[in-house]
């Protein structure tokens, strides 16, 4: 996967009606499909509690709702309007195949592993433009201090790493 960029204007704003669409299609979805599931299988009577016992329909409509909801997002992914919107998803995801593998890739990196290395450099930088994206300044300041602890063992080798370097497949290479 290669860093692309992101204008952060288009990605909030993109974002932000995505969550804002999806939110009201599942509330509005789980109530229709846990009406409609009410309809056909539910119970009138009420029990001394309160309850109507329809629980868990409701719940199955909230269920249906949701992978309706998914489901559309899933047909829609390649749309330009999500463009950045999948590429930060799949950039955060594959942050959490490298966080998994995190320690022992740092192990590998203070040996000069060059694998590691690219790795690092790849991770480091994209994470912090999913930060940026993302306005988490907090973490940021530790970002960049790793950011700069990488830059100067790469140079202290004598070595040319950039992010365009990493693909997936180095992921498997570290054990």
């Amino acid at each position: 996967m290669k860093i692309m960029e992101v204008n952060k204007a288009v990605y909030r704003k993109n974002i932000n009606r995505v969550i804002g669409v999806f939110v009201g299609s599942l509330a509005v979805l789980s109530l229709a499909f846990g009406a409609a599931l009410i309809a056909v299988f539910g119970t009138e009577t009420v029990d001394p509690s309160g309850s109507t016992g329809n629980f868990y329909l409701n719940l199955i409509g909230v269920a249906l709702a949701a992978i309706v909801c998914a489901s559309v997002l899933s047909r829609f992914k390649d749309n330009p309007y999500l463009k950045e919107i999948y590429y930060v998803w799949q950039l955060k995801q594959l942050h959490n195949k490298i966080y998994r593998k995190l320690a022992k890739i740092k192990n590998r990196a203070e040996l000069n592993d060059v694998n590691a290395l690219i790795i690092l450099k790849f991770y480091y930088s994209s994470l912090k433009q999913v930060y940026l994206l993302d306005n988490n300044s907090l973490t940021l300041p530790t970002l960049e201090k790793d950011i700069t602890k990488l830059d100067a063992q790469i140079m202290s080798q004598n070595l040319t790493i950039s992010t365009e370097q990493f693909e997936t497949n180095l992921l498997n290479k570290i054990i």
